[in-house]
This record gives structure tokens, C-alpha cells and sequence, in this order.
């Protein structure tokens, strides 16, 4: 008696209010259209004259027919059998009755709000995920494009505005701020999955789905990479980096798009949540890209890539900018000087978090450089790493002191030390002199032990000539007070005679 009690109720209508139900946004396709007065979703090539569904729309012919109308009284939802209880000849056809379930949205913000529908939809989009994963035949072309286009509904919406956005006050630190998290995500992530295996699915044919994801799809989800809710930018990823990987067609597209989307965080807003996410999808492209290298690629390098060592918030995607870097110098030594440079150019002057992140960076370049570009940019970048030695901040004097330890950095530094140790060695001498860290100055002196062990001769030349500047320095210093003391001793008598 339980049993048909409960048959009974699973059969019964599942009723939503008319809130409830969302509307895709304007950037979505105008095959169909799903609004609160009244819900119309037809397929696109049933789409009117005019363009876009409305009441009058012609519906699906054939047992597919979907249309689903909610006039001024409540919409129901329909409790749908699943797969298995079905025939294999009526599974597309139920396939699409479920994603027209899954086109009502619902409001997360109450809790407590059409609970029941919530979960029916919910365990709609779970059987969708196994039907596809399950690999139980290829996908019709019109259930895919209705499947994309649910798909559209859920995930393409107006993200929220952050928190600073809100109060109008300055932004905060975005590592000290906590992440705003997705009230839909329950239906959101099983939307995610499934795109995600319809991509990956060796039933989905790439010609066909093509049509569906398309440019205008892929810049969506990009635009999608500024949510903050760091699980569904998880999913953005791998949902990006598999279409990359498949679609070869949109390669070039989706790498111009990227571009376009760090020229706007560099030189506009310097706030964006998804860069770290896009420069893990960039390490991987990276890693593939062929020999000899593209214009292109370098240009990606040298306009993209290296400027985005300059904004405040480089901390959030360092180690991820950081692989990139490198993978560009391993696949090629010879951009090795165009970074040194890039790095020297955007040095950070007074933040110095950032020198130790550049200064680690650095670090793993010198280590794939050659001799020849390690020659074209020593000059500049060890008198850079001499003031680094010098500063007040005891992690960038630690962290300089630190290249000493890698011996690829140390053979380079042998093999033209003639260059390099007159440079820096007047910034050991004062950090032995006078600076105040113990452990920095013990760096500095296992340093400056390595130089001398090195080359005997030149360091004993180099300390002659520091020794000459120091006493011509204190000469000149002298002949100055001395200036300054005739002077005061005229316009005293001059004082005194008036």
C-alpha cells in the first residue's frame, strides 16, 4: 500500500510558481525563447518568420514535439521515466523531453523556495550525465542543438558585481577577500559535467557540434572565467581546454579572445578572477606549440604574457605566468634575453612581495638560458640584482643571495665574471659592512668566497679599485665640507660688517 501511495505521488504534477522560472540572456541563440509570462521553447528550425518563438510558434512534428507553455497559471514539470525503463528507438525523443525540463530556472536565493522542482531538475540533469557517459549511441543533430542550448539557458547569465563593486569602496586585497559562492551551483556544476562529456565523448562528431560551439559560445564562456566562485572557474578550464583540444577550427579564435582578455585586465580594470585559470590552459597550449616558433606566438609573448608582470595583483597568477614564461624559454633559448628584459622593464620599485616573486622567476629563466643571451642582458640585469642585494627587505637580499646557489646560474656568472663582479662588488662590501640581517650578511660572505675562490687575481683587482673609489669619494667629500665651511665663514663677516 506504501509502495502505490508513493507511485502515485512521483506521477503527481510538480508545480513551480512563475518566478521561478528564469530567461536565457540576450546573448543566447534566438532559437527559442524562455520567459516568465509566457514559457516557449521550440526547437530552432521551427522558429517563425519573424525570428524567434513565440505563442504561435509551429511546434515539433513527430513523437519529438516538445513545447512547453505556462500561461498565467503556474507551469508544471513533469515527472519523466528514466532511460532504462524506456525502448532504445524512444530514448532521443525522451532525451529531449528532459532537456526542456532542465530549461526552467529557479531562484537559489530562497532556500526554501520550490524545493521539490529544484530536485527533480537536479536528478533530470544527473541522468542526462550518465546517458551521455554511458556511450549508448550517437546523439542526434537536433538533440544536440537542443542540448547546447540548455546548456546556454543555465550557465550564460550576468555574474554579480564583487563586493567593492557594491559598496563603491576601494578593492580589497583579492587573496584576503572570501570567494563568492554560486547559490545554483547544485544544478550548475551537473550542467558543467555534462557539456564537459559531451565534448569529450567519442560519439560527439566535431563537424556537427561545431555549429553549436561556436565563436559566439566559446566567448561566453571566457566571459564566464570572471566569476568568483573558484569551482566553476575550475570547470571553465577543463571545459576550454578540451573544446581547444577538439575543435582545431577555433585554436586561433580562442587564443586571440584570451589575448584580448588580458590587454583589457593589464592596461583597464587590473581586476579579474580567472587569469591564473587562463594561464594554466595557455602552460598546456604552450607546451604544444611546434618548432621553429610562429611570429605570432612570440608576439603573444612579448605584447600579452610579460606585460602582465605589471598589475598589483600579480600574486594571484605568478606561478602560473611564471610556467608560461619558462615553457616559452625552454621551447626557445633565444627569447631568453627578451625576457630578462620584459622582467627588468616592469621590476617592481617599492612592493617587495612582487621582487621576491620576480626574483624566483628569474631564477627558473637563467636556468634554460644559454651563454650567448645570458651575455646580451647581463649587464643590465646584475646591476638590478646588486640593488636587490643592497635592500632593506631581508627576503629580496635572501632571495638575490639565493641565484648563488643554483650551479647552472653559477657557471654563467664564471664564465664572464670579468663583467659581472666589478658590478656587484661594491653591493657584498656593504651588505659585510652594515646591513643589519645576520643571515643576509652570512649569504653575502659565502658569496663573495665563491668570487674569490673563482678568480684570486680579479678579485683582488676588484677590491684595489673599490678601495680607490671609497678614498676618492671621501676626498671629494671632504673638499665639499670644506666649501661649505668657507662659505659660512664669508657670510659670517659679511653678517658682521652690515
Amino acid at each position: 500500500m506504501l509502495n502505490k501511495i508513493i507511485k502515485r505521488g512521483h506521477r503527481k504534477s510538480l508545480k513551480a510558481d512563475d518566478s521561478a522560472f528564469g530567461c536565457a540572456p540576450s546573448g543566447n541563440r534566438s532559437s527559442g525563447v524562455v520567459s516568465t509570462s509566457n514559457v516557449v521553447v521550440n526547437h530552432a528550425s521551427r522558429v517563425g518568420p519573424s525570428g524567434s518563438g513565440g505563442p504561435n510558434a509551429a511546434p515539433l512534428s513527430g513523437a519529438g514535439a516538445i513545447t512547453v507553455v505556462a500561461g498565467p497559471l503556474p507551469a508544471t514539470i513533469e515527472a519523466l521515466p528514466m532511460f532504462r525503463d524506456v525502448p532504445v528507438s524512444e530514448r532521443q525523443n525522451l532525451f529531449l523531453r528532459k532537456l526542456q525540463i532542465c530549461c526552467y530556472q529557479f531562484d537559489f536565493s530562497d532556500t526554501l523556495k520550490s524545493v521539490r522542482e529544484k530536485e527533480v531538475k537536479r536528478q533530470t540533469l544527473s541522468e542526462l550525465v550518465d546517458f551521455i557517459q554511458s556511450g549508448s549511441g550517437k546523439i542526434h543533430e537536433n538533440v544536440q542543438e537542443e542540448m547546447i542550448r540548455m546548456v546556454s539557458i543555465n550557465i550564460f547569465r550576468c555574474l554579480p558585481p564583487s563586493s567593492h563593486e557594491n559598496t563603491g569602496m576601494e578593492a580589497a586585497d583579492p587573496e584576503e577577500e572570501e570567494p563568492y559562492l554560486e547559490p545554483a551551483w547544485p544544478h550548475l556544476q551537473i550542467v558543467y559535467e555534462l557539456l564537459l562529456r559531451y565534448v569529450v565523448s567519442q560519439d560527439t562528431d566535431t563537424k556537427i557540434a561545431k555549429r553549436y560551439i561556436d565563436h559566439s559560445f566559446v566567448l561566453k564562456l571566457l566571459d564566464l572565467f570572471g566569476s568568483e566562485d573558484p569551482r566553476e572557474r575550475e570547470y571553465l578550464k577543463t571545459v576550454l581546454h578540451r573544446i581547444y583540444g577538439k575543435f582545431m577550427v577555433h585554436r586561433p579564435f580562442i587564443r586571440k579572445a584570451i589575448n584580448n582578455i588580458f590587454f583589457r585586465f593589464i592596461y583597464e580594470t587590473e581586476r579579474h578572477c580567472g587569469i591564473g585559470e587562463l594561464l594554466e590552459i595557455l602552460g598546456s597550449i604552450i607546451n604544444g606549440f611546434a618548432l621553429p616558433m610562429k611570429e605570432e606566438h612570440k608576439l603573444f609573448l612579448v605584447r600579452a604574457l610579460i606585460p602582465l608582470h605589471k598589475p598589483k595583483s600579480i600574486a594571484m597568477y605568478h606561478q602560473q605566468l611564471s610556467y608560461c614564461i619558462t615553457q616559452f624559454v625552454e621551447k626557445d633559448y633565444k627569447l631568453a634575453d627578451t625576457v630578462v628584459r620584459g622582467l627588468l622593464k616592469y621590476w617592481p620599485v617599492t612592493n617587495c612581495h612582487k621582487e621576491v616573486l620576480f626574483l624566483g622567476e628569474l631564477e627558473e629563466v637563467l636556468e634554460a638560458t644559454q651563454a650567448a643571451e645570458f651575455q646580451r642582458c647581463m649587464v643590465p640585469l646584475f646591476r638590478q640584482i646588486a640593488r636587490c642585494l643592497n635592500s632593506p627587505h631581508f627576503q629580496v637580499a635572501e632571495r638575490a643571495l639565493f641565484l648563488w646557489n643554483n650551479e647552472h646560474i653559477v657557471s654563467l656568472i664564471a664564465q664572464n665574471r670579468k663583467v659581472i663582479l666589478p658590478i656587484i662588488f661594491e653591493a657584498l662590501d656593504k651588505n659585510i659592512e652594515s646591513h643589519w640581517n645576520q643571515a643576509v650578511h652570512g649569504l653575502t660572505v659565502n658569496v663573495r668566497k665563491v668570487f674569490l675562490e673563482m678568480d684570486a687575481e680579479l678579485f683582488d683587482e676588484c677590491q684595489r679599485q673599490h678601495e680607490e673609489r671609497q678614498a676618492k669619494a671621501r676626498e671629494v667629500k671632504e673638499q665639499r665640507e670644506l666649501a661649505w665651511k668657507r662659505l659660512a665663514e664669508v657670510a659670517g663677516e659679511d653678517m658682521v660688517t652690515v
